[in-house]
Order: structure tokens, then sequence, then C-alpha cells
């Protein structure tokens, strides 16, 4: 940055200063200054003419400021030390890390900012054009200013190319099924590698099957048919698939014939013929990957965050279906949003149940991990006993993601996820 039009306290006190090469530079002045707008405290600073480039160091700017500093090959992140909230975001674009601020914004904006930020995350970072299209759902403030710059959306999304558009039609819900299996570098809490994603090409609805073995996906694909007969009663007409061994084996096919199910194959090594899947499965691990930066999550999380990225993108519109949801398109009925918290975040759920006496607290710190669908409530993991607990009476600081590198001596203690929970999305 450029320290002189920066408020600041100098003396002049010649001296010099030895740099790397031995050679001794002359300092006119020290002092100290203030790095606007983030108000970031610089001491001990020494001017000196004959360097062209400001120059800070990392420790002391670490230990005056009580913040930590992440550095990523994109840029660089500076968090508050003790609620690791993200003070400050840098682009790289060269060889070295540019302290640059922001313009500061106007006292109007920063209501309007903060509250859209915050349902910014709430929906798992969505892109500007999906935010828009739900702003008449949130708060009149909201509606007035878009969120500001997102450094998990910088970390964690990585556009490429689109696929070629398909030219078929479909008219109604399970006329056709996408399906695809992605593998986690990752094995989760609860020993799962893979996942199973299956879309809805009408409604664009989707659902996600966490896996141990490539050869569940036969069983899971068999119960999900039935799961759609028994709730929608509809048949499944057709499903369009890649050529792997998990869905080419003599059990699905003994199944789809028995029940007059149409299912087609991309050719080898043309994974654009399965385009739907590709790109769903990329759109949820951008959603995946985003939600683990926001809440300094380690990897083996994925299934708590899967399910969550899942259940936040069927209430999100797409440009596909514009301007209605997958939720809407299914089920006949909007989304409600007012239930949504801010993945990984400090929560505080009612244990009034389970105290031991009377005098005992009725809460500890736990880190929000997604809705329990299965009991409408929300899913609590316990820094303390590093468990994982459902209760529907919790209570969230949606400010602070407590889980840290200090917490991760041990495994947690994960409940096993059911792979078919999933299957019942709450409205």
């Amino acid at each position: 940055g450029n320290l002189t039009s920066l408020s600041s306290s100098f003396s002049h006190l010649p001296s010099s200063l030895v740099v790397g090469n031995g050679h001794s530079l002359p300092d006119t002045a020290t002092g100290s200054t203030t790095l606007s707008p983030h108000d970031f405290r610089l001491n001990d600073i020494l001017v000196s003419p004959n360097v062209v480039t400001s120059l800070i160091s990392v420790r002391k700017f670490t230990k005056d400021n009580s913040c930590s500093i992440e550095f990523y090959p994109c840029g660089f992140l500076v968090k508050d030390l003790r609620t690791r909230r993200v003070l400050m975001i840098s682009v790289s674009h060269g060889d070295l890390y540019p302290f640059v601020g922001n313009k500061p914004a106007p006292a109007s904006a920063l209501l309007a900012a903060t509250s859209s930020d915050l349902w910014h995350r709430r929906l798992g970072h969505p892109g500007a054009h999906t935010f828009s299209s739900l702003a008449k759902h949130f708060p009149h403030d909201c509606n007035k200013a878009p969120h500001s710059p997102c450094n998990a959306c910088q970390l964690g999304r990585q556009p490429r190319l689109p696929f070629p558009s398909s030219f078929s039609k479909i008219y109604a819900p399970f006329d056709l099924i996408h399906c695809d299996l992605w593998t986690s570098p990752v094995v989760s809490f609860s020993g799962f590698q893979y996942y199973l994603v299956v879309l809805d090409d009408f409604t664009h609805f989707s659902w996600t099957f966490p896996l141990r073995n490539k050869s569940d996906t036969s069983t899971v694909l068999q119960r999900f048919f039935t799961f759609v007969h028994t709730q929608f009663n509809v048949i499944i007409k057709s499903m369009q698939c890649d050529n792997g061994g998990e869905f080419i084996n003599s059990s699905l096919r003994t199944f789809f014939s028995s029940n007059g199910i149409a299912y087609r194959f991309s050719c080898p090594h043309t994974s654009p013929q399965n385009g739907n899947a590709e790109r769903m499965i990329r759109t949820t691990n951008d959603v995946m990957r985003t939600l683990l930066l926001q809440a300094n999550l380690t990897p083996p999380f994925w299934v708590e965050d899967l399910h969550t990225a899942t259940y936040l993108l069927n209430r999100r519109p797409s440009r596909v279906i514009a301007p209605h949801t997958p939720h809407y398109l299914l089920y006949g009925i909007p989304p409600t949003y007012d239930h949504l918290r801010v993945f990984g975040c400090l929560c505080f759920p009612n244990q009034y149940a389970t105290m031991a006496n009377k005098l005992a607290p009725r809460s500890s710190r736990y880190v929000f991990l997604g809705y329990a669908l299965e009991h409408k409530g929300y899913r609590c993991f316990d820094l303390a006993t590093r468990r994982v607990i459902v209760s529907r009476h919790v209570i969230f600081d949606e400010t602070i993601f407590p889980y840290t590198s200090h917490t991760q001596d041990h495994t947690p203690s994960m409940s096993t996820t059911n792979p078919h929970a999933i299957l019942q999305p709450s409205s």
C-alpha cells in the first residue's frame, strides 16, 4: 500500500537500516499509521526514501492487530483471531501480495450490505442472478444493495466453459432422470467415499446419496424408483447415465426391463452426453466447497456438507427453470426460508431434557451442521464431546465459526448418516 496517503503520526529521527544484501539505507522518520478503511494499525514504521515499495512484516502486523493471514495462490485473507471473521480480501495478479484496501462504503449502505451478506451465506452462496430472484422473500433492506464480495465464493468457485445444450424436451416430472457418481478424495467421518446424484430433468430437483462402495449404486437406485412410485404415484420412464460399471450391470438391467424403464448410456469418454448430471455435480461441489471454506471445517465433514448443499439448491431458482425453484415445480408450493441459518456457525441447542441436575448448564457450544430432514430440526456438533445431536430449540450466532484447527485433535464420533434420509426433503 501507499503509506503516504494514510493517517499517520511520524517523528523525524534520521538513522539507517541494513537490508538483506548488507547495504545500509537511510531512514528519515519512524512512527505509526492506520490503514483505512479497515483501521489496521501499523506500528514502528521506518520511512526510507530509497525504498520505492512499502513492505509490511506479516508477524508484526498479525501481532499488532490480533488477526491471522491465510495465503493462497490467488491472494490472501485477513481474519479476526477470535471470531475467524474475514476482515479483508486481497487478490494478487503478480508475484507479490499487494495490501490494497477497499474504498469505505457509505454508512447508509452498511445495514443493507450486512443483511444481504447474511442471507447470501444462509442460502449457500448463490450467484448474483439466483440471489436477486429470491430478493422478494427477504427484508426490505436486503433488496436495496447486492451482497459484498465473498471470500468463500472467490476461493470455492472455479467456472468452466458450458456444455452444449440438449434439444430434448420433457413435459412432466420423472419422464427422465439423470444419474452420476462422484468419488470424494477424502473418506467421511461416517466412512463414505462416494455420492450418487439423481436429477429430475423437468423440475431440476436433485437427490444425493452418500455411498461407501460403488456397488451400492444399484440397490440405492432401485429403492429410489420405489420411493418415487410410492410418494408421487408415477413410474420413472427413462434414465440417462454414463457407461460406468455401477450402472451397467445385470441387476439394474433386470430391474429396468421388468418395470418397463428405458435407459441410455453416454458413449465412452464422452461425458458431455451426460451433461445435466455432470453440471449438477459441479454445482453441488461448488456449494460444498464454499460452505466448508466458510465454516473452517475439514474435508471429512463433506457428507454433512453435501446434505446441506442439496437442501439449499432445491430451494434456489436456476436459470433453466427461472423464476421457479425445483421445490416449487415438484411439490407445487413455494419453499420457506425463515428457518435457514449459516452452515458451520456457532449454535446453542437447548439441553434441558438431558441436564445432569437443575444447576447444570442448559446448553454449550456447538457447530451447526445442517438440517435434520427426518426430524425437522437442526443437526448440531458438540465441540466438547465431538458428537452430533438433533434439536429443534437452537440459538445461533451466525457471525462466529468456532471449528478451527485447534479442535481437530480427534476424529468426531459422527452418527452414521442414513444414505436414504435425503429422500424426504422438508418443505
